[in-house]
């Protein structure tokens, strides 16, 4: 349903505002230079910190600005099962075309309680949902057997993952136990390579705010099993992977946007602040390493 590169969308402030202006440019240069999809109010896009109004007003304005060219994952993750359902409603309303669902953070479910979650928003929801899994922010981990059962019980609601868990043996673990063609996703741009190679469809990316072109064309090289093209455009976005997480992200994002774009700034709203002069000097050097920087 989903594969290639998909940025994990920053939402641009301006004097403590959304930035409607820069978020729609910025939805349009990821379009023009390939990114397949697109996802608001992610991690990426600071959800925790957007009021309710807010982060309905991020999606509607995406779905506009898209207009039908890619899809929009709305990020619709909450650790209160209703308010999760709550986003999803609104996503759908706006004309999302599916929803991106992180493990409840902070409550700590078990399994059950996981499945017990997923299944509710599943029942009453028409929206696709892409699990996310990411227990280095949440702390419960998706397992496989849980994500297995919930595709097998939902097969027409539950399309897909995006694993962040770092563990790669998990994308054969959900292929074996589907048993059918389910979107896997990788949510760590450094692993999409071998993540790809294993069967996955591509990347949910922090990278791809500020490379587009470079993480739609890396995987467009995997899809063509041209993987010796794939290393190469790998390598040169490597250490920019990794320098997106210099600091707490998505701090380093916006700086490495705001040296590459005039037009976006590296604000990002409290408790984060803005990154430290060593994850500039990071962020400064990968991007001359990928060629999107002259000089850092």
């Amino acid at each position: 349903m989903f594969s290639g590169s998909i940025p994990a969308l920053v939402t641009p402030f301006a004097d403590g505002a959304v930035d409607e202006a820069a978020f729609r440019r910025l939805i349009d240069w990821q379009i023009e230079s390939g990114s397949s999809a697109l996802v608001p109010c992610g991690t990426t896009g600071e959800a925790s910190t957007l009021s309710v109004d807010e982060h309905h007003r991020v999606v509607q304005i995406c779905v506009e600005q898209a207009a039908g060219r890619v899809p929009v994952i709305a990020g619709c993750g909450s650790n209160d099962t209703a308010t999760a359902l709550m986003h999803m409603e609104h996503a759908a309303r706006y004309g999302a075309d599916a929803a991106l669902v992180v493990a409840p953070y902070y409550n700590r479910p078990s399994q059950a309680g996981l499945i017990a979650h997923f299944s509710h928003l599943a029942k009453h929801s028409d929206l696709p949902i892409v699990l996310y899994n990411v227990p280095g922010r949440t702390v419960t981990d998706i397992e496989p057997e849980t994500v297995c059962d919930l595709v097998n019980l939902f097969p027409d609601r539950i399309v897909g993952i995006k694993d962040a868990s770092g563990d790669l043996s998990r994308v054969v673990d959900h292929r074996m136990g589907i048993g059918r063609s389910f979107c896997q996703l990788s949510g760590d741009d450094e692993l999409s390579l071998p993540a790809n190679a294993a069967g996955a469809a591509g990347c949910i990316s922090v990278t791809a705010n500020v490379a587009p072109k470079l993480c739609a064309e890396f995987q467009q090289a995997c899809v063509d099993n041209d993987f010796a093209l794939a290393r190469k455009i790998n390598d040169r976005l490597y250490p920019l992977h990794y320098a997106m997480f210099e600091d707490s992200s998505p701090a380093p994002v916006k700086y490495a946007l705001s040296r590459v774009h005039d037009w976006l700034n590296d604000s990002v709203r409290l408790p984060l602040t803005a990154c430290s002069e060593a994850a500039r000097k990071a962020v400064d050097e990968a991007l001359v390493h990928a060629g999107l920087l002259e000089t850092a």
